[in-house]
């Protein structure tokens, strides 16, 4: 079974929230969120990141994010 630990802050955390605000902000800045995915995908490189999941607040394990099978 693989190991997974948790950190107190994420790996990338900063850039990954940079770049999630960035899309979400109106008016929309195509070019300032094109330079944040840049930042991050350095810091993936440069932390040798293979994966990211999503973890259960107050939990020791790590889930995957579920993907929604709900039709709109």
């Amino acid at each position: 079974m693989e190991k997974t630990t948790t950190t107190a802050q994420p790996v990338c955390a900063q850039e990954s929230l940079a770049l999630l605000n960035c899309v979400a902000s109106a008016p929309y800045d195509r070019d300032r969120c094109l330079a944040l995915v840049d930042a991050l995908r350095e810091c993936i490189v440069r932390k040798r990141v293979k994966k990211f999941s999503l973890a259960e607040p107050n939990s020791t394990t790590t889930t995957e994010a579920l993907k929604s099978d709900t039709k709109p």
